[in-house]
């Protein structure tokens, strides 16, 4: 990036309250230097989504994981104690456990026999007695873990700084909208066995952009638009709107998208269902409060946690854990959390809805897949072609709504903005940002839901 390191190429967004423009360097979506940034700025110092506590149920189970690059195992300990380890042996660098998931007490490096309990501690060196003070060694060798592990509401996030803030305040306002996916069922959620793995030939962020984007959903998914018609579903951009909750973190409220199982039913669920869901819904009023029960059953969410998880509380929910490969490239894992007790019908029901447009062979991803990836294809046609005014993508919609102090609708560009003003502070680009004219008095961030 030059010589100085913290010196951008060139503004990476530009924003003129003037001209109520907003707009994004296509270079945050090609450069090598840039995703180098991020690796090094954004992934190494913040909260990281790991994986749901529910992945690994009992003692001694693991998985493992990939995080910026960095191989991790993922496991509970055989007291019950969750961890996150650096899937790598300590004596030499090998990576120590080479199963994807699976349980047990011990881990046990091939390369030399060096084996660890799955709660960090060294249990085995081969002639230890080679070593001088063998205990102190033994002592020193265990496995390494992250810097910092932090769980809310089952979620599992960690952190190779040891110096960041506490994980609550990382979150600010989406942490409660975490609580509300906890608190859809008296029994709580948990995650499906089994990882839908897929990879994007596209940067990260315009994943990002695509979750927080409802203008799309009407063109993109025309075809699913249209079978929501004709099953007898109405559907609506009205009363939807966007939220940027802070930190980089981003909302869409739908009302108008599709049902929810066991909270909104809608004639494709069928008689059955609409009975389940109006118990449901008694007994969550009952729990709840109205008030509190409407924002949990009502809206549909899509919420970001920046930087790397995406949580589809629409039909059914799916969690989604972005991992950057290179910056034309990206790597989706996606689970299912569902009811921990639940009518086994409804299970049914609510799996094949889920897959039917969020899974990656719905009537969504595929449409979404394509459309980031064309994307990536479409930017190249202004990178270095002499005329850097052309080089730049534009997010201006709803910034003539703002300056009236007008809540942004889901298909405005609000929680979009909001992510990158994010950005371009934790990648530390001075410079990174261009500011003209001043933002608004009714600029806002977050949603009162008192």
């Amino acid at each position: 990036m030059g010589s100085n390191p913290r010196t951008a190429p060139a503004p990476m967004i530009v924003e003129d309250w003037d001209q109520l423009t907003f707009r994004v360097n296509r270079e945050a979506y090609r450069s090598a230097e840039v995703f180098a940034r991020e690796r090094g700025w954004v992934w190494m110092h913040t909260w990281l989504y790991l994986g749901h506590e529910t992945e690994i149920p009992n003692p001694n189970d693991f998985k493992v994981r990939t995080l910026g690059g960095r191989p991790l195992i993922f496991c509970r300990d055989s007291a019950g104690e969750v961890h996150a380890f650096l899937n790598s042996c300590p004596h030499r660098g090998t990576v120590l456990c080479r199963e994807t998931e699976g349980s047990t007490r011990l881990f046990q490096c091939f390369y030399h026999a060096w084996t660890f309990r799955n709660n960090g501690e060294v249990a085995a060196i081969p002639d230890a007695g080679a070593y001088e003070s063998s205990d102190e060694f033994r002592a020193s060798m265990g496995l390494r873990g992250v810097a910092r592990l932090e769980i809310h509401e089952g979620f599992v996030f960690v952190s190779f700084d040891p110096d960041v803030p506490p994980l609550l305040d990382h979150l600010g306002d989406a942490a409660d909208y975490m609580t509300m996916i906890e608190q859809q069922h008296t029994g709580g959620m948990t995650t499906l066995p089994g990882t839908q793995l897929y990879s994007v030939r596209g940067n990260w962020k315009l994943a990002v952009e695509n979750a927080m984007d409802g203008y799309h959903f009407a063109p993109t998914h025309n075809t699913f638009v249209g079978y929501l018609r004709e099953s007898g579903y109405a559907v609506t951009d009205d009363d939807q709107y966007a939220y940027n909750l802070g930190n980089g973190h981003g909302l869409l409220v739908l009302t108008g998208h599709g049902g929810r199982i066991s909270m909104i039913w809608e004639p494709r669920f069928g008689e059955d269902e609409r009975v389940r869901t109006d118990a449901h819904r008694a007994e969550m009023t009952q729990r709840l409060g109205e008030e509190r029960a409407h924002h949990v059953a009502d809206e549909s969410h899509i919420l970001f946690v920046f930087p790397n998880l995406l949580l589809f509380d629409i039909e059914g929910l799916s969690i989604r854990q972005l991992e950057p490969v290179a910056a034309d490239q990206t790597d989706v894992r996606a689970w299912q959390l569902v009811p921990r007790t639940e009518d086994p019908e409804t299970r049914a029901l609510r799996m094949k809805t889920v897959v039917s447009f969020v899974g990656p062979g719905g009537l969504a991803t595929p449409d979404d897949i394509e459309a980031y990836e064309a994307v990536q294809r479409g930017i190249q046609a202004t990178a270095g072609n002499g005329r850097p005014e052309l080089d730049f993508s534009d997010m201006s919609r709803g910034m003539a709504d703002e300056v009236k102090g007008v809540q942004g609708r889901s298909i405005d560009e609000g929680a979009m903005r909001g992510f990158w003003r994010h950005w371009v502070e934790a990648v530390g680009l001075d410079g990174g940002a261009e500011i003209n004219g001043e933002r608004p008095a009714s600029f806002l961030v977050g949603r009162d839901l008192r």
